[in-house]
């Protein structure tokens, strides 16, 4: 398993980064504990969690997955062989989130209060990545196309660059990331940082996929030119790039059946696409997860692809893509699919 850099952190972390949000909904305690100890057989070093999870969010529910894996670094004892991410909640009108009434916002009881919880659950004194899972400015995320101004405060940049310096300062936290963040808020964290003498982000969090490559450009080039890691998230679209959804199947299981969850990969004519790319995989005698994955993995600015699975087959599935290099007629016949549909689903 390659190690890499994470953006100036010190940190090093495995080239795959175990996602967990499935841990605590779809998947038992037992599953979460099978699929941990096959990534540490293959490797990996690197898990990204968040005191929101599982998924979707539900007051049931939200916590389990670092419940999970805390009780699995117990009984393995193992903590100190992994670098582990996790987030704190942005802004959002989930007022069943806190035991106080009202949004949570990234400020220092919400950021207080999570980190503690966080801890304690995950059974660790620090947590080795800190990100802030979305922006705490009025934003459009997660799959909203465009930039549409929405007035409102926001807790200044500066002030939660602040309050994480003083959670790195105790020894809770060792580096800060962000998640589902633009260019501009991307460069105004380092900005700050490096004016004032706060953390520097080491790494920041945001989906891309065969679908979704909105990243390539602005983004791709502040991370380069500033050491930034980028670790992408849903590189196989939910699934829906595996093609299992085609022509309207709905296999027993899945997101979409359990949740109905996949709206942000089922725009207009994106099945057309997802065709192409599964036909595309067949001929190159690879799995369509194999490649999207591979895909995602070649990338130059990528650090290390957090990939997630529901079941230890589909866990090794997706680890096998780490094995693969795609040809350069295979990436010739990416981008021609690319440039006649960018971006179907951002």
């Amino acid at each position: 398993m390659k190690m890499t850099p994470l953006g100036r952190s010190g940190l090093t972390v495995s080239e795959v980064c175990l996602g967990t949000m499935t841990f605590g909904e779809q998947n038992s305690r037992e599953d979460a504990f099978a699929q941990l100890d096959l990534a540490q057989d293959r490797g990996i070093n690197f898990l990204d969690t968040a005191e929101l999870y599982a998924i979707p969010p539900r007051t049931e529910t939200h916590g389990k997955t670092e419940e999970y894996i805390g009780d699995w670094f117990a009984a393995r004892g193992n903590r100190d062989q992994w670098i582990v991410a996790s987030k704190v909640v942005g802004r959002s009108a989930m007022d069943w989130f806190r035991p106080w009434d009202g949004e949570t916002r990234v400020d220092e009881r919400n950021i207080r209060y999570a980190i503690e919880g966080s801890l304690k659950r995950l059974k660790t004194d620090r947590i080795d990545l800190y990100q802030i899972h979305w922006p705490d400015r009025p934003m459009k995320i997660f799959g909203a196309v465009g930039y549409d101004h929405q007035p409102g405060d926001a807790v200044p940049i500066e002030e939660q660059l602040a309050l994480l310096k003083a959670l790195v300062d105790e020894g809770k936290i060792r580096a800060v990331g962000l998640s589902n963040e633009t260019p501009w808020g991307v460069m105004r964290f380092l900005e700050a940082a490096d004016r004032l003498g706060l953390p520097r982000v080491a790494s920041v969090q945001n989906a891309y996929s065969l679908l979704n490559r909105v990243d390539d450009t602005a983004l791709a080039e502040v991370l380069i030119r500033e050491e930034v890691g980028y670790l992408p998230y849903s590189p196989l679209g939910q699934g829906v790039l595996t093609g299992k959804y085609l022509g309207g199947a709905r296999p027993e299981g899945s997101r979409k059946v359990l949740f109905d969850r996949l709206q942000r990969y089922e725009t207009e004519g994106v099945e057309t696409v997802i065709r192409a790319y599964c036909d595309l995989a067949q001929a190159a005698g690879l799995t369509p997860a194999q490649m999207a994955l591979a895909f995602v993995r070649q990338r130059p600015f990528v650090t290390s692809t957090i990939i997630g699975a529901t079941t230890l087959p589909q866990l090794q599935e997706n680890l096998s893509a780490f094995d693969v290099t795609l040809s350069a007629d295979v990436l010739k016949g990416i981008e021609a699919i690319h440039r006649l549909r960018p971006n179907p689903c951002p």
